[in-house]
Order: structure tokens, then sequence, then C-alpha cells
């Protein structure tokens, strides 16, 4: 049966983001992953962690004024030295929290730059990441967003993530497959994810339409979690979704799974 993680932006966003560690424990989950941690002290974070026995996941590079619109700066070649020193940043953090998976948001093309261009940079800051991340055992992620919901961003289909993974040129880069997201942009979740299972890194759930549990769209959650066991999947699967009706009154579809 997967590991599900609780994306504590998304699942509580009533609470300050300390609380959020210890709503999650309540909730039944046994890992975490958000946006980022860099708005708290790491020992802090770590004491939630530790209090409440939960494992940090995942959390993203630093990816610009994300109160601006921001959505990552991968891809803008005014701001490599910036994406550079991110790593560091990310690194400290990872480390003070056990945390073993990072994600690399591409960031929304500049209209002023050229796709190649931004694609090539891009590429290029995978490949200062890459290394730099693994000689920490910290594994990198990239993931693909549906045009939809970030319109101008770089990264949209599966194709697209194989394609600037394979142009870094790097073993410690895999792809963050979101079946909401890839769902908007391609479907064929199944084929595609069992297809793909060598170059995943990380799954995220939402349905369709809507973002919300799984149960409350069109997606088969029944059937693509049970396959994520047949095709041999070990890894976590983030819960990024916007609850319909109250975070916890919204996990019956968990439960029943479980069951």
């Amino acid at each position: 049966m997967p590991k599900f993680s609780a994306n504590l932006t998304m699942l509580f966003p009533e609470h300050a983001f300390l609380d959020r560690f210890a709503a999650a424990a309540k909730a039944g989950f046994k890992g975490v992953e958000y946006i980022a941690p860099y708005i708290a002290p790491k020992a802090e974070i770590a004491a939630r962690l530790a209090d409440n026995r939960l494992e940090q996941v995942l959390f993203n590079l630093p990816a610009g004024n994300w109160d601006k619109g921001e959505r990552g700066i991968a891809c803008h070649p005014d701001r490599i030295n910036e994406f550079k020193d991110g790593i560091g940043t990310a690194i400290d953090y990872a480390k003070a929290l056990g945390c073993r998976t990072v994600n690399c948001l591409g960031g929304i093309k500049p209209e002023a730059v050229a796709r190649e261009k931004a694609w090539e940079t891009m590429a290029a800051n995978l490949a200062f990441a890459a290394p730099a991340l693994a000689k920490e055992s910290i594994l990198l992620v990239i993931e693909p967003i549906n045009r939809y919901d970030i319109p101008g961003f770089l990264l949209n289909t599966s194709a697209d993530g194989i394609a600037m993974m394979d142009a870094a040129k790097h073993d410690n880069i895999k792809l963050q497959y979101d079946f909401y997201h890839m769902q908007r942009m391609e479907g064929e979740l199944a084929a595609t994810s069992e297809r793909l299972l060598p170059r995943i890194g990380h799954i995220q759930i939402a349905d369709n339409p809507g973002r919300n549990e799984p149960g409350t769209g069109e997606i088969n959650y029944s059937f693509l979690l049970k396959h994520l066991d047949r095709i041999g999947y070990q890894g976590w699967v983030g819960c990024e979704y916007k609850p319909k009706a109250g975070t916890v009154e919204g996990l019956g579809w968990l439960a029943a799974f479980r069951a």
C-alpha cells in the first residue's frame, strides 16, 4: 500500500505553518511536504517533526517571490546566481530536517526570453544542482505543471519532464509525477506512470476538476492507487489537493482505500 504524505500548504491552510505538523499527525499522516520551509528556523521545524513523529518527505527549492506570483526561477537566465545560492539553502534545511527529496519548480518563462534560452538555462541549473544534492544523498525531482493552472510554466507534460532530465544529463534527477496535472495535460495515467516508473521519484495526487480530494472527480483513484502497488512503486504519495468540505471530513477516501 502506498505511503501517504500530507501537503501542509494545501490541506491545513487555516493553521499557522508550525501548527500544521500537529494537525497532520492528528489526521493520521506519517509524512509531510509543503511548498517551502524557509519561513521558519530549521530547529523549530525539526522539533515539530520530532514531536509529532513525522517524516519530512519533500519541499521545494527556493522558488522566487511566491506571493507575487513567481513559481520557480530555474528557467530565468538573469537569476542563475540566485538559483545557485538557493541550492545551498535547500541543502542546509534538508540536512536539518532529514529530507531526502527536493523539488525544483522550473518557473514561468519570462516573456522576453526565448523558450530555447529558458530551456537551456534550466538544464544548466539542474546540472549544477543535481551533483551538489547527490553529495548529500538528496534526490532532485522536477515537476511538470498543467498550463491551465499556471499559464506559461516551462514544463507541462511528462515528456517535457523527461526531456529536461535528459538535457541536464545527471542520474540524480527524477520526475515528480502529479496525477492531477498530468490528467489535465495528457491522461493515460496508469500506462504513463508504469512506463516512466524507473524515472519517477515522487507522486502527488488530487482529483479533477477542482483539484479536490480523490473521489470528487473523474480520476479513478481506487484503481490508480492499487495500480501503484501492482507496478512496484515504493515512494511516497503526496496528498496535494484542496479539501472540498474540510480536511478531516474529506479523508474518507483514505480510510476506504486502507480498508
